[in-house]
């Protein structure tokens, strides 16, 4: 929210030499964050000056200049510069005319941009400053001409400080409003809180406005009888009816400046009017062309395929969910998100129906994402707007437009009001201190909570709080307690940390978690955060080594129709992050993601019909009904690696990254975890097909777990990405690695006594997994193998077409005694043996 600090002064005294800074520190003491300032970026001197006369030079490059004379400063007077009271000035622009007053900018003045304005010559004068246009002096986007001060309905002295005249001194602070606080979008709301920090008198912008008694006349029907969720759509709606106005008069001055420095861009006198008033109180207003209307005004849900061309000129299919303004032709507008086409506001506008109205705040902030249409006004109403501000708001706009737009005020219109107040907060005694930590008098906690708007009732043991209207966010009494610290002041607050509890800590869970982060980011790679939302098409590409179709979750209502799934797999948000990195010139990556993936029971249904109370304590049934709600959600670990291992050095080429350096990294996390695993060939629709490896964890006997896989994506995949040929990735389970991984860790002892080596080469066909070879050979050896090794994978000469010779290297020990050779060879022979039972393998001699 910007808060120019001229608005801001006009409700809430400000002390002469109020800085910026002073403004953000009064509002961050009450919990506001700070974000920034803005102003126009303007130095002077900036005057106003008198077209005296001007001749028209045609040039060689085919554009025609203007060579002016312009009076800067009254005769016999200095200019603002100190330099003559007229001067001669080359100006491009021809919407002028003599005698017009227009804004010169004097050498010595600066634009923005730090654009310094000089004497300086050109097309064969010397220029002594610059007329300006109003893009130039930062009040809006027209740049086709200079700005004539007479559009703006000014006629001021020769040298009066242009600055000053536009109110282009101003600026404006900047601080983040958090969603819960909707009563700090607007001028009255920051202007409170001010005054709350400060102590100085606040004087309510609303105060005074209301609708008049008589109004009548307008048909104004809110049809939701079925409202969506049980909450009815609109509570409060009122019109108000202003006749007679001129659209084509200009806004003034100091309402743009300050609409521009609140963030709004200035777009027509009644259009910048309801800007105007929405900023100040907080209040989206929208206006109508009464002659364009139909009939009064409906206020409903849409129809089965009902269309709506909205003012950005899109024309939108409606959702039943939506809420819509309609009249006798139908839609109109998207309540509380944008106005519809048909009747828009125009330079023929004579006759102006002014609604505010009070919308549901989870209607309107899901059609606002529904139909990816953020605005001003939708921003304000999802967070919740004042009820009892609306007719007070209409009230203002009426006001201006009589005072600016020449408008009459119309005794037709309507007031519905049906918004129920906020429910009291019972508040015990004693309550406050002992959460916060700080002994409140009793006439600190009252006087804090009157100063925000409560009112109060005396109760046994206690407070009966009633929050103001515009505070919808105070509904338990911790809030209230979280105000009155606020409003006392954080300093009261002691910085003490307190005691941790015995026996707390983390879980195994957590502890493993964390080391496997901690291994990968020491193995050099880099952690990241990918978004959990993909697509169909990504989901069944990783997360089915058959590429077939995966349940997945679909979200109700996504952020990006686009992308609509809960993920069932890390890779496609560790692609889609290499990808972005790729394109800014990073081109080798070493990455890792652990997170959680969503992998639900195929046919089963998530999700929840009703979701329960947030005031209540839910009790077992309802927890279990919500945790059946959700799918199983395994942790699992992701890496991806592309470009250079090793860079390009003096001596050294450079080692491109390949899938053993990814398993290198894997080995790395499982021996961090003290969890055995075994490597073996396999396959994966995304990965390549020589190169993809399945990870197993053996348990008992012969038995494996898979936890994951390893692999380099197929290279024409890798090129559809805009990725390098060779990018190499991996996928983990990590919470069966964890629930896999040693309770307790066991030193080995020292060997004591020599080991016996042999090594064996056995003839298996090709398609035998060396890994099961080896664990053949592991188990048939029995207690005396101490290690075995795959050396070397032989299919050339010798060998038959369709067989591969697997050469092991296996090292024997006995913890009591020295091994023979026999007893080394029988053990081989025996682990030889248990492979040629398995796979038919024969000992290569």
């Amino acid at each position: 929210m910007r808060i120019p600090i001229s608005w801001l002064a006009e409700f809430v005294e400000l002390p002469v030499g109020t800085t910026v800074d002073d403004i953000h520190a009064a509002l961050v003491s009450v919990g506001l964050e700070e974000e920034g300032s803005h102003d126009f970026d303007l130095e002077g001197p900036i005057v106003v000056g008198e077209v005296l006369e001007f001749g028209d030079e045609p040039q060689s490059n085919g554009k025609t200049i203007r060579w002016c004379s312009v009076r800067v400063a009254l005769p016999g007077r200095l200019a603002a510069d100190g330099g003559a009271d007229v001067r001669g000035i080359v100006c491009g622009a021809h919407n002028f005319f003599v005698g017009d007053k227009v804004v010169v900018t004097l050498p010595g003045a600066v634009l923005p941009g730090g654009f310094a304005i000089a004497a300086r010559k050109t097309y064969g004068h010397v220029s002594d400053g610059m007329i300006a246009s109003a893009r130039e002096l930062g009040l809006g986007d027209d740049h086709d001409g200079i700005l004539r001060l007479a559009t703006l309905g000014l006629d001021p002295e020769v040298g009066t400080d242009a600055l000053a005249l536009l109110s282009l001194d101003d600026a404006a602070v900047e601080v983040n409003v958090t969603p819960d606080r909707g009563y700090a979008f607007s001028i009255r709301g920051i202007a409170r809180e001010y005054a709350h920090a400060t102590g100085a008198v606040f004087r309510d912008p609303a105060a005074g406005l209301d609708a008049p008694d008589d109004l009548d006349g307008f048909s104004v029907v809110i049809d939701d009888e079925a409202p969506i969720r049980g909450r009815v759509g609109a509570s409060v709606f009122v019109t108000r009816v202003v006749r007679g106005v001129d659209p084509t008069l200009p806004s003034p001055a100091w309402l743009v400046s300050r609409l521009k420095l609140a963030g709004i861009r200035s777009i027509s006198l009644i259009v910048d009017i309801t800007n105007y008033v929405m900023i100040e109180l907080g209040q989206p207003i929208h206006g109508y062309d009464l002659d364009r209307l139909t009939g009064g005004i409906v206020v409903r849900r849409p129809r089965a395929g009902e269309t709506l061309k909205t003012l950005d000129g899109q024309t939108r299919t409606l959702d039943p969910e939506d809420l819509v303004i309609a009249d006798d032709s139908g839609a109109i507008g998207l309540a509380g998100v944008m106005g519809g086409f048909t009747t828009e506001i125009s330079d023929e506008t004579t006759n102006v129906l002014v609604e505010a109205a009070n919308f549901d705040p989870v209607s309107i902030a899901r059609t606002a994402r529904r139909h990816k249409l953020p605005s001003e006004a939708s921003k304000r109403f999802e967070r919740g707007v004042d009820p009892e501000v609306a007719a007070a708001a209409a009230a203002r706009v009426v006001q201006l437009l009589e005072e600016l737009a020449g408008g009459r005020a119309d005794t037709l219109g309507s007031v519905h009001h049906a918004h129920t107040a906020l429910e009291p907060i019972f508040l015990p005694d004693s309550y406050i201190s002992g959460l916060v930590g700080v002994n409140y008098t009793d006439d600190e906690i009252t006087s804090s909570l009157i100063e925000i708007g409560a009112t109060l009732e005396y109760a046994h043991d206690g407070l009966l709080v009633t929050p103001p209207s515009w505070r919808p966010d105070l509904t338990h009494k911790s809030t209230l307690a979280e105000e009155v610290a606020r409003i006392v002041g954080y300093s009261r607050i002691p910085s003490e940390v307190p005691v941790a509890p015995p026996g707390r800590g983390l879980t195994r869970e957590q502890r493993l978690r964390r080391l496997a982060g901690e291994t990968l980011a020491s193995a050099g790679s880099t952690e990241v955060l990918a978004y959990p939302f993909v697509s169909s098409a990504s989901n069944e590409l990783f997360g089915s080594p058959d590429g077939s179709p995966v349940a997945a979750v679909k979200l109700a209502n996504p952020l990006d129709a686009e992308v609509p799934y809960l993920r069932v797999t890390l890779l496609p948000g560790l692609v889609d992050i290499a990808r972005r990195n790729l394109s800014r010139g990073l081109t080798d990556l070493a990455l890792f993601e652990i997170g959680a993936v969503f992998q639900p029971v195929a046919g089963t249904r998530y999700g929840v019909e009703e979701v329960p109370a947030g005031a209540l304590l839910p009790d077992a049934d309802t927890l279990a009904r919500l945790d059946a709600s959700i799918p199983p959600q395994p942790w699992h670990v992701g890496l991806l690696a592309l470009g250079n291992a090793i860079d390009k050095q003096p001596g050294q080429p450079a080692v491109p990254v390949g899938i053993a350096d990814v398993l290198d990294t894997v080995r790395v996390l499982a021996a961090a975890l003290d969890v055995p695993i075994v490597v073996r060939q396999s396959s994966h629709a995304a990965l390549h097909p020589g190169r993809t490896a399945e990870i197993v964890v053996p348990i008992e006997g012969a038995n494996t777990v898979s936890v994951g896989y390893v692999g380099e994506l197929l290279p024409a995949l890798a090129g559809d990405l805009d990725l390098p040929r060779v990018v190499a990735v991996s996928e983990l389970d990590l919470g069966a690695l964890i629930e896999l991984a040693a309770r307790t860790v066991e030193a080995t002892p020292l060997a004591g006594y020599p080991a016996a080596t042999q090594d064996v080469s056995l003839v298996v066909a090709a398609d035998v997994p060396a890994a099961d070879v080896l664990n053949a050979v592991r188990l048939g050896s029995g207690e005396l193998l101490e290690s075995i090794r795959l050396v070397d994978d032989y299919r050339g000469s010798g060998i038959e077409p369709g067989s591969k010779s697997l050469t092991f290297a296996l090292r024997f020990r006995a913890p009591d005694r020295t091994l023979t050779a026999a007893e080394a060879s029988e053990a081989r022979i025996a682990g030889a043996a248990e492979a040629e039972r398995r796979f038919g393998a024969i000992v290569r001699e």
